[in-house]
């Protein structure tokens, strides 16, 4: 992936769009233009150029893991060789079960949330597939007992009662 060349500025209409979709991604042209007392070819435009700057890079299910047969969850540290981060990088996101890659400054490499059906498959998952790739030092899991239920905006959005 490479480096974010540059930051859009976003406009408090921008923002206001972007907290929106964030919460309803299927929201259609016309209820946000009414929400946000814009026309419509305004909503439009600004969506459009929200997309195509990569601000808004794409529109997805938001799926609960569990009912989804994912029940268990784990936050696994690695460390690796430091010329292999790429290559590392690239072979984990061919699992499936990662649900996020972090790049970190520290005590290790790389965090990732990963989900697996069960014990026996997270297992699976960390000791033969994650441990077994080249570049991989060691892991450290973290199991998680129980996850929040996401509700509205983004910890960044400003409460709803400050949005004009």
């Amino acid at each position: 992936m490479a480096a974010r060349q540059v930051v859009a500025s976003l406009d408090e209409v921008d923002q206001r769009i972007v907290d929106e979709l964030r919460q309803d991604g299927r929201m259609s042209m016309r209820s946000l233009s009414e929400r946000l007392h814009i026309s419509r070819a305004n909503a439009y435009a600004r969506v459009r150029r929200l997309e195509s700057t990569g601000v808004i890079r794409g529109y997805r299910a938001d799926i609960d893991p569990v009912l989804a047969g994912l029940g268990t969850s784990a936050y696994v540290t690695v460390n690796l060789e430091q010329a292999e981060w790429r290559s590392v990088r690239e072979e984990l996101r061919t699992l499936r079960g990662i649900d996020h890659i972090g790049l970190v400054g520290g005590e290790f490499d790389l965090v990732l949330l990963v989900r697996a059906r069960d014990n026996a498959d997270l297992r699976h998952l960390i000791l033969d597939q994650i441990q077994g790739m080249r570049g991989i030092l060691n892991t450290h899991t973290l199991l998680v007992f129980e996850e929040p239920i996401p509700t509205g905006p983004s910890p960044t959005a400003p409460p709803a009662d400050e949005v004009r």
